[in-house]
C-alpha cells in the first residue's frame, strides 16, 4: 500500500498537538482579529474624508475669478495681435485693476480647481466675454458649425 502526500500530512496533524492548538488559536481569534482591522480601516477611512485643500484666507469670489479670467482671456489675446507686447505686464494690469495680489488669485484658483467649481467660472468668463463682444458669440457659432467639435475654438470658448 503506497502513502501519498495528503495523507502524510493528515497524519501528521493528528500526531502533532502543537500543530492543532496553532489551527485552534488562529480559527479562534481570526473573527476577532478581522472585526478589529475593519474597525481600524473604517475609522481611518472617516477621519481621511477631509479637505483636500484648506480655504484660503482671501480666496477671492466666484464672480470676481470669473470677471479676472475674461480680462486674461482679452489680454492673451492682444498679445496675439501685438507680439511685441508684455503677457506679464498685462496680467499685472488686470490683477491690479481688479485689486487682487497674485498670490490670492494662484491660491485662489487651486483651490477652484480643487473643489470643481472652476469649469462653472470658466463658463461665466465665457458669458461676461460674450457681452463684452457679441461678435463673439457669432464667431463662436460659426466654428462649431464649421469644425462640429470644440477643439479648434479659442480657449474660454470650449
Amino acid at each position: 500500500m503506497e502513502i501519498n502526500h495528503q495523507q502524510v500530512m493528515k497524519m501528521m496533524q493528528y500526531k502533532c498537538p502543537f500543530r492543532i492548538y496553532v489551527r485552534n488559536f488562529i480559527e479562534t481569534y481570526k473573527n476577532s482579529l478581522m472585526k478589529k482591522l475593519i474597525f481600524f480601516f473604517v475609522l481611518i477611512s472617516l477621519f481621511s474624508c477631509g479637505d483636500y485643500i484648506d480655504k484660503p484666507k482671501n480666496l477671492v469670489s466666484q464672480d470676481k475669478m470669473a470677471e479676472i479670467m475674461a480680462d486674461l482671456a482679452i489680454n492673451d489675446q492682444a498679445t496675439f495681435m501685438y507680439p511685441n507686447s508684455n503677457l506679464e505686464a498685462g496680467t499685472r494690469y488686470v490683477l491690479k485693476t481688479h485689486n487682487v495680489k497674485s498670490e490670492d488669485y494662484i491660491e485662489s484658483f487651486k483651490y477652484y480647481v480643487v473643489k470643481e467649481k472652476m469649469n462653472g467660472i470658466v463658463e461665466d468668463a465665457q458669458q461676461i466675454l460674450l457681452k463684452k463682444d457679441p461678435k463673439a458669440e457669432k464667431y463662436v457659432k460659426d466654428k462649431m458649425s464649421k469644425t462640429g467639435n470644440t477643439e479648434n475654438l479659442p480657449l474660454l470658448s470650449r
